[in-house]
């Protein structure tokens, strides 16, 4: 493991990259957080396709459909729990229903904002923005993952939302590594279990395969970083061939990737499953790894789930 870094961290590096590279479409459009979310990088480089919309959401997200219209591909920076939970009757009506090349990358979502307490903590965002027809949705593990997506999203036409994070968390890749919309990444092989994860979550699903391990259990670790379209290929060929299955969220288990893979297993491999990730509550003040063992997101805490599903084999 490398340096950490955040996942925000990769955002307005990257569209000046892309900018740089000749992307003259490119704008961004930012809700008063442009230090926090960094797009004030594309700002401070491009400041004519950067446009500063205040403490106005929903205005951003209407402007930004207006600016795809014209040809452009803006990319919104804010807060998640406001980037997709003000503005969601926008991003519905304004950029899903139309079908347009709006890319939705708010930073901050989690339990690992820390401090700002439950009030700032999204948990609902992947739900939200899974069931919108046209959206698709990545949630990055570290900095290089999420410097493809966003470089994916700039390639992919229509609606794009990429969920981003305030804390540090380890390189997971190489800066570089090759991702795919649809496609899911198997870190790890095993022949006993399946943990599948995204987000902050990968790092801690392989430290919990290597405690497994030591119990003698091959857990296969994938990474799902694609929740919409998910690799329905991928994860069926792994729980045919596991039997059980754990999933591993910093969202609410409700919506998001475990309501995912336990829709695509009942359709397609009913195996037994059990999903880690906040259980249908909001987060509280806390430092990010202080509220992660509160809330259950740990490697012991998969290890745990791990054991669970297991018996019922």
């Amino acid at each position: 493991m490398s340096d950490k870094r955040a996942t925000r961290e990769a955002f307005g590096a990257t569209l000046v990259e892309l900018a740089t590279e000749g992307r003259d479409d490119i704008v961004a459009l930012d809700a008063d957080l442009a230090m926090s979310t960094t797009t004030s990088k594309f700002a401070a480089a491009f400041p004519d396709r950067f446009f500063e919309m205040g403490i106005a959401e929903q205005n951003m997200i209407a402007t930004a459909a207006g600016l795809a219209v014209g040809g452009k591909t803006p990319f919104t920076g804010s807060f998640a729990v406001f980037g997709t939970g003000r503005a969601y009757d926008q991003i519905r009506n304004s950029v899903c229903y139309a079908d347009l090349s709006v890319k939705i990358c708010p930073t901050h979502a989690g339990i690992t904002v820390g401090p700002d307490g439950g009030t700032h903590q999204m948990l609902e965002d992947i739900a939200l923005m899974r069931v919108l027809p046209n959206m698709r949705v990545m949630v990055p593990a570290d900095f290089a993952a999420a410097r493809a997506a966003i470089r994916i999203a700039a390639d992919t036409p229509g609606p794009v939302y990429v969920r981003l994070g305030r804390a540090a968390v380890s390189a997971v890749y190489e800066d570089g590594s090759a991702f795919e919309l649809g496609t899911a990444r198997v870190l790890r092989s095993g022949g006993d279990i399946t943990l599948v994860a995204c987000g902050v979550m990968v790092e801690r699903a392989l430290a919990a395969a290597e405690d497994l391990a030591a119990e003698g259990v091959s857990a296969e670790v994938i990474d799902m970083f694609s929740v919409k379209p998910l690799d329905v290929d991928v994860l069926l060929d792994s729980a045919r061939r596991t039997g059980a299955v754990v999933t591993c969220e910093e969202h609410s288990v409700i919506g998001g990737l475990g309501s995912a893979v336990a829709e695509t297993l009942g359709e397609g491999a009913p195996v037994p499953m059990e999903r880690v990730g906040v259980r249908d509550a909001f987060g509280t003040s806390g430092e990010p790894e202080e509220l992660m063992e509160r809330f259950g997101l740990t490697a012991p805490h998969i290890v745990a789930a791990a054991r669970r599903v297991l018996q019922r084999l």
